[in-house]
């Protein structure tokens, strides 16, 4: 008689990327590229950056975003919480050093708040939950593209004097390996859009590609530099805690006060799920450049922050999905009682 294998729970998404990207985190540290392999490795990541900024570049529709500026209000709300009140509480946990928090590990906590919204994640949650979809591709969309500029620009007035090396050629870099990227993507748009919407599936894993690539550069280098010494288990441990007080924090402000706010149910959705969730597919390829040989310590708390929001937000997206069916149920059942009364 075999024995089943048993599954995940269904709202645990252990998704084989993710599971690539610890076997990517492991290769780093078993087999960390050094001397000539590490720059071709970082030769290689480069590339891979700007290429993936390229895509996003051509992917985004000038057309559908100028559709979307008419729920400017719910823009605005989901750019507030990224790029406001997430570095605000990214700049409050600074109280937590050293007796919580190391500085490398706090750095990473703050670079974690600053980086743009996902828009994968949140459309398919806004989604399941039967929220307001177009406004969460829309909201997502505009936090990816204002995180282009805004990113850099936060990290350089808030972690410039906790080592980062921040600099005017870091932000020209940046400029150079991803703004360029963009803007050319944008203005091949009308030749290749066409092309890279129908293989929208296979320009994916060359997406995921490139991350894996940025992992392993970055964790390389911290093995390399040793740095992978400065961290306990007790301060990932405390690190994940932080992280899902941090996450908790932003998933009830954005819902409740979009409520305040006079939002309706399915604009609160895409609120909640685009304003409370972080990208990985941004925020790694900015780290390699703005970090170096630090970033495999400032993506840690990203990482980690990234598979928590996936499996607390799945939770949450399902939840909300059978209120919506049960007040389906009573709009219905109310109007058949008052007949039959």
């Amino acid at each position: 008689m075999t024995r089943r294998i048993p599954k995940p729970p269904s709202w645990l998404p252990l998704d084989p990327y993710l599971l690539a990207l610890i076997g990517t985190v492991v290769l780093a540290a078993v087999l960390p590229a050094s001397g000539t392999g590490a720059r071709v490795a970082g030769d290689a990541s480069t590339g891979a950056v700007a290429f993936l900024f390229f895509l996003y570049g051509a992917r985004l529709s000038t057309a559908e975003a100028m559709d979307g500026l008419r729920h400017w209000r719910l823009h605005l709300t989901v750019l507030v919480c990224t790029f406001v009140v997430f570095p605000l509480l990214g700049l409050a946990a600074r109280g937590l050093v050293p007796y919580a928090l190391t500085p490398d590990l706090h750095q990473g906590l703050l670079f974690l708040c600053l980086v743009p919204s996902t828009i994968q994640s949140s459309i398919a949650f806004t989604s399941i939950a039967r929220g307001n979809v177009p406004a969460a591709i829309c909201a997502g969309s505009f936090s990816s593209l204002a995180g282009i500029f805004l990113t850099p620009l936060l990290a350089a007035a808030l972690l410039g004097g906790d080592g980062g090396g921040f600099s005017a050629d870091a932000l020209l870099r940046i400029g150079v390996q991803l703004l360029l990227p963009f803007a050319a993507g944008q203005v091949l748009r009308r030749w290749i859009g066409g092309f890279v919407a129908r293989h929208k599936k296979v320009l994916g894993y060359v997406d995921r590609g490139s991350i894996l690539l940025v992992v392993y550069t970055a964790f390389s280098e911290g093995m390399v530099e040793g740095i992978w010494h400065r961290i306990t288990p007790a301060r990932l441990g405390v690190l994940l805690v932080v992280e899902a007080l941090l996450l908790a924090a932003m998933l009830a402000l954005t819902w409740y006060g979009a409520k305040r706010l006079g939002f309706g149910r399915a604009d609160r959705l895409a609120i909640q799920f685009a304003g409370s969730k972080k990208s990985l597919a941004s925020g790694l390829p900015m780290a390699s450049v703005l970090f170096g040989a630090q970033a495999s310590l400032a993506v840690l708390p990203l990482m980690l922050f990234h598979q928590m929001q996936l499996m607390v937000c799945a939770v949450i997206a399902r939840r909300r999905a059978g209120d919506a069916s049960e007040e389906a149920e009573e709009a219905v059942r109310g109007p058949e009682a008052a007949a039959v009364g």
